[in-house]
């Protein structure tokens, strides 16, 4: 079968690859503030910076029977505690974790992407693409909440998750109907990022269930 994705997105010398880079940073400085929120030591820090910022890639290619990828590449560990250590040197700033929360939102739609590219290389149908795609995005997050003591962004209403499989699902869609990888990449991952930036700004969330909060 030809895969819907263009082998080079995998690749560190791709802007894909550059992004991954960017993604595990981003959401490595998310695992370091949990750490900062509970005011502890520059070694939680890093391993919370580390869990958070490889987690969902491990899961991606442990499912997918891919080499894990910060195995073979000790640049992606040391992204992680060099941006935990940026978060811990940047101390008690007022905007530090607004202007993270939009750097998740460019994390989340660029690894949506990545992580649907990858799977699609090692020959998973489309749309466990897309369920890769997303976890890839979330899975270091739902990990950093778990071990911080936080609520999982798995029972936040807020948009999050759907995000990711957006830049996932259409980036699945836009290959399979002939466009080419890089047009693809961009559209898919902008359209996750307006999704994820819309709930920033406006608030938006996914409809709740009928009677949700009526427990007597």
């Amino acid at each position: 079968m030809t895969p819907i994705v263009d082998p080079a997105l995998a690749t560190p010398e791709t802007v894909l690859g550059a992004l991954d880079f960017a993604g595990v940073a981003v959401f490595a400085a998310t695992g370091a503030l949990a750490a900062a929120r509970e005011r502890h030591d520059l070694v939680t820090f890093a391993f919370f910076g580390a869990i958070t910022g490889v987690g969902g890639g491990t899961l991606r290619d442990l499912l997918i029977g891919a080499p894990v990828f910060w195995v073979g590449d000790w640049r992606y560990i040391a992204v992680c505690v060099a941006a935990s250590v940026a978060v811990w040197m940047v101390g008690a700033r007022p905007w530090r974790f607004r202007a993270l929360l939009w750097l998740d939102a460019v994390g989340l739609a660029a690894y949506g992407v990545f992580g649907a590219a990858k799977a699609e290389l090692f020959g998973v149908a489309p749309l466990i693409c897309v369920v890769m795609g997303a976890l890839t995005a979330c899975f270091g997050g739902i990990v950093r909440d778990l071990l911080a003591g936080q609520p999982s962004i798995l029972l936040r209403r807020e948009i999050t998750v759907s995000a990711a499989l957006l830049a996932a699902s259409v980036y699945v869609i836009a290959r399979a109907l002939g466009l080419d990888a890089w047009p693809a990449a961009f559209l898919a991952s902008g359209l996750g990022f307006a999704l994820r930036a819309g709930a920033l700004v406006w608030g938006w969330s996914l409809p709740a269930f009928p009677g949700a909060g009526t427990r007597g």
